[in-house]
Parts: structure tokens; C-alpha cells; sequence
């Protein structure tokens, strides 16, 4: 490829960099994966005669979706071996990407659990068509099924989810709300308090890796999640701070130990209620949660 040549794939390249990773990390859960789908995309681009590519947007989507299948599908193995609960490594995103509520519903932890359950490429065809609004006709040739197989696995994919998404996705205000009565009742150790923004049945997901001290199996029940808090934090001599932040463009909190980042909590709203927490502590999932503010987009 000439010079002229390999400027022109750079520029277009770097003009859908954040599309195609959100559609990778979307994809993954992952950004560090997400980070190398992007190297092999652009190891195969720079090799494309851009002169027969008629949409480059499309020809980046079609490379990053088939990479990041095939990295999802050896994903597998790893998730089998991991220690306790696996959860999505969390972003610090700009605020702004809130506004946008398809891509920041798509994206919350809460969503990104359900994406888990699905078939790769029944996700691949949920993210690219329900997120992303991609035509049947280019997700059958990123995936690799006729267009009327991909309308049958996005009904089929469309279901799953709809059965397991929240009846109403809270607010960012509502989010916002819920967190800071989450966050005194931490601070002032009351128990009461902490029931009260907590529904009956939420359900805690914490993910330390084998690293970090966690629960490695789901905790069920507002009580049971009122003892795990404040009991955990009596027993932490060193000074806690819980910190209002942004994640996967929804309002979360950055947990500090001793002013180090120990850990984020991402949470989900129904009702003005606090219905699940997930909480990331392996210090793997926590390099961008220090690092970088990330603008996603659905363009």
C-alpha cells in the first residue's frame, strides 16, 4: 500500500475508532479485548483496496464484528476458569454519553449481564441491529448467515432480552437519586437507611478475580446485602470514600481506600429503588476506571 494510500485508510480508520470499539466492547465486555479486536481490524483495513469499498464505515463494522466473534468464542474457556463472578470491566464515560439512552441502557452493567446470556452471535446480531441500527442485509455478511437467518436470531435474540431488561430504565436523575442515599446510608452506617433505597429482592454481583476479596456467589435480599456493607465496612480500618462518577454512561460510584481506587459500583433503578449492584474490584477491570474518560458513539 503507497503512503497516500495508507493515509487515507488512517484517516478513516481514526473517524470510526469510537463506533467500532463501542461495537467491539459492546460485543465483549471487555475493553482490554475490545483494544485488540481494534489492532486486528486495522491490520486487515490497511490491507483492503479502498477503492472497492463503496461504505468504509460498514466494510470497519463488518471486520470488527467478525474479529470480535471469533475472540468472543475463545472468550469462552476464560470465563469457564474464572474465580467467583464474572462481570463486564466497567468505563469511566463522559457524562454526555447519558444522553443518549439507547446507548447508555445497551451498555449498563444490568445489560451488558443479559448480552452474556446470549449465543455470540445472537449478540453479534442484538448489537448490530437493535443497538447500532445496522441492516439485516450487512449483518448477514459480518456474521455470516443469510438475511433471513439474522431476522429469525434478532426475534429470537430481541426476546431473550426484552424478558430480562428493566420495565422502565431509570433516569440518569433517578440513578443519581438512588446512589447518594445509597452512599450516606454507607457513611452512616445505617442500617435502616440502606433498606430503604434497597428492593427486597436486589441481588449484589461482586467481581474480584481471585484477586480482590469478593463474594463468589450472587447475594440475594436487601438484609443479606445491609450485612455484607455494613458489616464488611466496620470491620475496614482504613478510610473509605465513595465517589459519584459516570460508567458505561450511567451514574455509578468509585470506591477509594486510603484515596486508591479500590473498586466501582455500577447499580440498577427501578422505581427509585436500587434493584441489582455489581461491584468491580479486580484490579485488572479497574485500568481504564483510572486512566481514561471515554466518548462511545452510536455513529
Amino acid at each position: 500500500m503507497t503512503d497516500h494510500a495508507t493515509d487515507l485508510a488512517t484517516e478513516a480508520f481514526v473517524a470510526h475508532r469510537n463506533l467500532l470499539f463501542t461495537v467491539a466492547y459492546e460485543m465483549l465486555g471487555s475493553a482490554a479485548d475490545a483494544e485488540d479486536v481494534l489492532q486486528e481490524t486495522w491490520l486487515r483495513w490497511v490491507k483492503v483496496d479502498l477503492g472497492e469499498v463503496s461504505d468504509q464505515r460498514a466494510y470497519l463494522v463488518r471486520i470488527t464484528t467478525r474479529q470480535a466473534l471469533n475472540r468472543l468464542r475463545t472468550m469462552k474457556r476464560r470465563r469457564e476458569a474464572y474465580v467467583g463472578q464474572w462481570l463486564p470491566e466497567p468505563l469511566i464515560t463522559t457524562p454526555d454519553v447519558a444522553e443518549d439512552i439507547e446507548l447508555a441502557e445497551s451498555m449498563s452493567m444490568a445489560m451488558m449481564l443479559v448480552l452474556e446470556s446470549l449465543s455470540p452471535t445472537e449478540r453479534a446480531v442484538f448489537v448490530l441491529r437493535e443497538v447500532f441500527e445496522v441492516d439485516y442485509d450487512e449483518i448477514a455478511e459480518a456474521v455470516g448467515k443469510t438475511p433471513a437467518a439474522v431476522r429469525q436470531i434478532a426475534h429470537r435474540a430481541r426476546g431473550h432480552v426484552d424478558a430480562r431488561r428493566p420495565r422502565r430504565a431509570a433516569s440518569p436523575s433517578e440513578t443519581r437519586a438512588a446512589l447518594e442515599s445509597f452512599k450516606r446510608a454507607i457513611e452512616t452506617g445505617n442500617p435502616q437507611d440502606l433498606l430503604d433505597v434497597l428492593a427486597p429482592d436486589v441481588v449484589l454481583l461482586s467481581d474480584g478475580g481471585g484477586v480482590k476479596k469478593a463474594a463468589l456467589r450472587p447475594v440475594f435480599g436487601a438484609e443479606k446485602i445491609v450485612r455484607f456493607y455494613i458489616g464488611g465496612s466496620a470491620k475496614v480500618e482504613a478510610t473509605i470514600t465513595w465517589e459519584p462518577t459516570v460508567v458505561n454512561g450511567s451514574p455509578a460510584l468509585a470506591v477509594h481506600v486510603d484515596g486508591e481506587l479500590d473498586g466501582v459500583l455500577a447499580v440498577r433503578v427501578e422505581d427509585a429503588r436500587i434493584t441489582g449492584l455489581y461491584f468491580v474490584r479486580n484490579p485488572e477491570k479497574l485500568t481504564r476506571a483510572t486512566s481514561e474518560t471515554l466518548q462511545l458513539t452510536l455513529r
